[in-house]
């Protein structure tokens, strides 16, 4: 929807839009509000900020201090209901003022149940914005945060009673948190397993979706993340791993994991010539409560045939990057076997004769219709 900019100095012609908005408040995607008129009858609409539940802020730079935080102190004041609420572009060079309205807009919720934050140029001090979610300790389920270093500041996390979810893309110095969680979803340029190892820890049988993506390079310390997931976190339903050997000990975590759905497997390094075999036992050990595995740029399309010809999985969801002779054939065997496959990704162009032959068995669908993410 494209933004709504409201401008100038027409008070009344602000009031009536303003009034509209009451019964249709989704209607209003951003506003860039640059009239202090507009501000003072912003302040008397109560009822419209009053059914706001989703708010992203960001980058609150765009006005002036003085709009900016009078803005800030009429959502603090009236917008206490939020389910949501997003910081983007924060810095943390922000003027006192404006930091304690946010810290207001914050405290003031009745019931915060999302919060995120998306720093800019990696902010290292918070200044009490992330201490006051603890406000929002009894409701506070959810919390992401990108691009930025983590602080002391951040523990206050560990006292969020119903804290289930926490999504990490491109941070650092995660390791001060100790916590315990359903998901954890983390993604960067690499990956330290020493950073959130006692997280895993601490979540145990609770863990149950798991996403780990180094999108560059290889995982640090692997073996201290295979281990600590055999060990503590039987229980998870939902697991992506990238960057990862295929190896013995990478077998003896899928094979303790007899709750699996949805796998998820990126960029898996191999190991040559003992390859074969590994995929052959990783097929037969995938769990009979799997339903969904997402095989793109998992680096495991030659073994394509031996994994399917191997695996007693009642998969319903699979995805991969292309499909040609000697792969439909195994996938048709395995249609005809297991009888549980319905839809097939497939990213890269299908030969038409090849899609004929294997639609008579599974339906083709776009990938990404069918992608489960964390």
């Amino acid at each position: 929807m494209a933004s709504k900019i409201f401008m100038g100095d027409i008070p009344e012609l602000m009031e009536i839009i303003l009034n509209n908005l009451n019964n249709e408040i989704y209607s209003l995607y951003s506003c860039a509000l640059v009239s202090r008129q507009i501000f003072y009858l912003l302040g008397r609409n109560e009822q419209f900020f009053s059914q706001l539940q989703d708010l992203s802020l960001g980058p609150i730079s765009d006005l002036s201090t003085e709009n900016t935080i009078i803005l800030l102190k009429i959502l603090a004041k009236d917008a206490t209901k939020l389910n949501a609420l997003k910081l983007d572009e924060f810095h943390s060079d922000y003027e006192p003022q404006l930091l304690r309205a946010l810290i207001c807009i914050i405290k003031s919720q009745e019931q915060l149940r999302q919060f995120s934050l998306v720093g800019e140029e990696f902010p290292t001090e918070f200044h009490g914005i992330i201490s006051a979610l603890e406000s929002q300790n009894n409701s506070l389920q959810e919390v992401s945060l990108m691009f930025c270093e983590f602080s002391t500041e951040f523990m206050v996390l560990m006292n969020c009673k119903n804290l289930e979810i926490l999504r990490i893309r491109d941070c650092y110095n995660e390791e001060i948190l100790e916590i315990s969680l359903k998901t954890l979803e983390i993604t960067g340029y690499s990956i330290y397993v020493s950073n959130i190892v006692q997280i895993l820890k601490k979540s145990g049988t609770l863990l149950q979706r798991l996403s780990l993506v180094s999108t560059v390079e290889h995982v640090r310390e692997e073996w201290l993340l295979l281990e600590t997931l055999k060990s503590f976190c039987p229980n998870i339903t939902y697991l992506n791993l990238s960057n990862i050997t295929i190896s013995t000990q990478f077998l003896g975590v899928i094979g303790n994991l007899q709750k699996l759905k949805f796998l998820t497997l990126f960029e898996m390094v191999d190991l040559e010539e003992e390859t074969e075999i590994i995929v052959m036992q990783f097929a037969k050990l995938l769990p009979l409560t799997l339903q969904y595995l997402d095989l793109r740029d998992s680096h495991l399309g030659p073994y394509f045939d031996i994994l399917l010809n191997n695996c007693y999985a009642p998969l319903k969801y699979l995805l991969i990057d292309c499909l040609d002779d000697e792969k439909a054939k195994a996938l048709v065997e395995f249609c005809i076997r297991k009888r549980t496959l319905n839809y097939i990704g497939v990213s890269i162009y299908l030969d038409d004769n090849i899609k004929k032959e294997v639609e008579r068995y599974v339906t083709f669908i776009s990938c990404d219709r069918i992608e489960v993410n964390c």
